[in-house]
């Protein structure tokens, strides 16, 4: 069964919510900026933070300093520090904080972050961002599944974000629904890239998009938006659909699509 909070009216001054985010870049420096216009008081941490923030948010010098005294912790960082990040956190955190693990991982990753965070009695949340942060930001549609999904929902509540909870769900099972669907999502956008590519190469691209648009409803600027995302986002992205094939092979499945447009957003991210 699913809740989603949409029902909920907005509560001013951001609840009193104090929010750490790791991770300041492109979906964790829209999140910040966004949840600070809604009142909430926002710390962070990014190793290397390059994006613009606002003057208020506290960046901080480590993890550890980010997340001291945060009422929810938001993990927006590569999937490949994840764990890392759970390891360096786990002797700090405290059972009335949240932890919401938001990296593009598997669920077997997820459920082994849960574990090493288990001690600390902090409430770890499994939340997967559904859709690309900009350009609707901190209201992009968020899942969130784990024994405190329902929780969360109630201490993030004033805030009326998109946000869908999985009841009677387990950490990972958001992130399950994530990756299948970034199966057809990732795997359209690879088949239209290389369709392009195809089509320029042999001076027929006005034709390519005419064939292409007539399967997603002559929509000829979804078609750009198919290719420049893939360009722009190709290694996040990539490591994203290594995670779907991690999942898949886990299930004895062989990821035969899902393994070229791995390899496809591979070759687009050395174009850069």
């Amino acid at each position: 069964m699913q809740k989603n909070q949409n029902l909920c009216s907005p509560i001013g001054g951001g609840g009193g919510l104090t929010i750490a985010i790791l991770g300041l870049g492109e979906a964790g420096s829209h999140f910040a900026n966004d949840l600070v216009k809604l009142g909430v008081k926002v710390v962070g941490y990014d190793p290397n933070p390059i994006r613009k923030l606002d003057a208020s948010i506290e960046v901080k010098a480590t993890n550890i300093e980010a997340v001291d005294g945060a009422d929810i912790i938001f993990s927006v960082n590569l999937s490949s520090v994840s764990i890392q990040i759970a390891e360096e956190l786990a002797s700090v955190l405290t059972p009335n904080q949240f932890f919401c693990e938001m990296n593009t991982s598997g669920p077997e990753k997820k459920t082994k972050i849960a574990e090493i965070l288990k001690p600390s009695g902090v409430k770890v949340i499994d939340l997967a961002i559904m859709a690309p942060v900009p350009p609707k930001g901190i209201m992009t549609p968020l899942w969130a599944s784990g024994e405190y999904a329902v929780q969360f929902l109630e201490k993030i509540m004033p805030l009326n974000l998109d946000l869908k909870i999985l009841e009677n769900s387990q950490i990972g099972d958001a992130a399950t629904r994530k990756l299948l669907r970034s199966i057809v999502y990732k795997g359209i956008a690879a088949v239209v890239c290389e369709a392009m590519e195809a089509g320029e190469a042999l001076g027929m691209e006005g034709y390519m998009r005419s064939q292409i648009a007539s399967l997603i409803g002559g929509n000829d600027e979804l078609i750009d938006r198919f290719v420049e995302g893939s360009r722009t986002h190709a290694v996040r992205r990539m490591q994203e659909m290594e995670a779907v094939i991690e999942m898949l092979e886990a299930k004895d499945i062989e990821p035969i699509v899902t393994r070229g447009t791995r390899n496809n957003l591979e070759k687009l991210s050395k174009l850069k």
